[in-house]
């Protein structure tokens, strides 16, 4: 049977065809800006109209910020943090998640009051200041790491799919003599790929772009990570022209790099290894959120 389509419907493609070609233009034109100003000559950049492809290509400015010393630092906290914390959340979340869907927990009206009053309502910035500082994690590594151990939202995405996995496998594994641990990091994990992924991603997007609890709870330099450093770049111009004349001096670019391709380099390096994971993670991604909101 042939399908004539109507000029209505034609009409209502073209408009979602322009409509998803001008969030694509919002969404990706202020990183492409970045990324353009990033590789383009500081002193030809300050004349202006360098917009959609440099002008004056340069990797000047990226040759002076992977120079910098506290960014390499900074690096390294943002890349452990983000890899140990998304680790410890997935498997303690993960582990909370499976013992919480299985109907014959006990306590689990109480663990459910307790985890959504958690959604709603927290302490308070002071009373968890002086907490941390109680627990000794002022000034320490596991700042970052600890109280992001556990989510509950995340629980409830978690239990979702794994109400789904047929309680099959835990009784077939069960007569085989497994326990409850083998049974989800032998059996429920190989299964779960899909939303163990989604929330790793989440996590782990998390983890790379928090800057506020190490501006909170720590001072010193060798713990600040990424997005730390990158938010003093950019709201601080001095820093970044800092940055700018030292380069001047050590490479012969007095010209070359200014604060503003200085910041923009920043970003770009900040921002492109996270970018650069997504995909690797889309197909798991979507598949993990799709059967949470279906079959749940």
């Amino acid at each position: 049977m042939h399908y004539d389509r109507s000029v209505k419907d034609k009409a209502f493609d073209l408009a979602n065809v322009v409509l998803m070609l001008v969030v694509i233009f919002v969404t990706l034109f202020p990183f492409w800006y970045a990324v353009v100003g990033s590789f383009n000559h500081g002193a030809d950049y300050m004349r202006g109209g360098v917009t959609f492809w440099p002008r004056h290509f340069t990797v000047a400015n990226y040759q002076v910020v992977l120079r910098e010393r506290q960014i390499i630092d900074a690096y390294q906290i943002t890349i452990a943090r983000t890899a140990l914390g998304t680790l410890v959340h997935i498997v303690f979340t993960g582990v909370f998640a499976y013992g919480f869907s299985r109907p014959f927990l006990k306590g689990r009206k109480i663990y459910a009051t307790i985890g959504l009053i958690t959604l709603f309502f927290n302490g308070g910035l002071i009373p968890i200041y002086l907490l941390y500082r109680s627990l000794g994690l002022l000034n320490n590594f596991l700042v970052f790491i600890l109280p992001g151990m556990f989510n509950f939202w995340n629980v409830l995405i978690f239990q979702t799919f794994f109400r789904e996995i047929p309680i099959s496998i835990n009784e077939s594994a069960k007569m085989d003599g497994a326990n409850e641990y083998t049974i989800f990091f032998r059996l429920i994990i190989p299964v779960s790929k899909p939303v163990f992924a989604a929330i790793a991603l989440f996590v782990a997007v998390w983890h790379w772009n928090s800057f506020f609890d190490a501006m909170v709870f720590t001072t010193s330099r060798s713990l600040q990570p990424l997005q730390l450093y990158l938010m003093r770049i950019i709201r601080t111009r001095e820093a970044a022209a800092n940055i700018a004349s030292r380069a001047a001096e050590m490479m012969a670019t007095q010209f070359e790099v200014n604060s503003t391709t200085i910041q923009l380099a920043t970003i770009v390096v900040t921002a492109l290894p996270i970018i650069a994971l997504y995909p690797f993670l889309q197909k798991y991604f979507v598949r993990g959120l799709l059967i949470g909101s279906i079959k749940g």
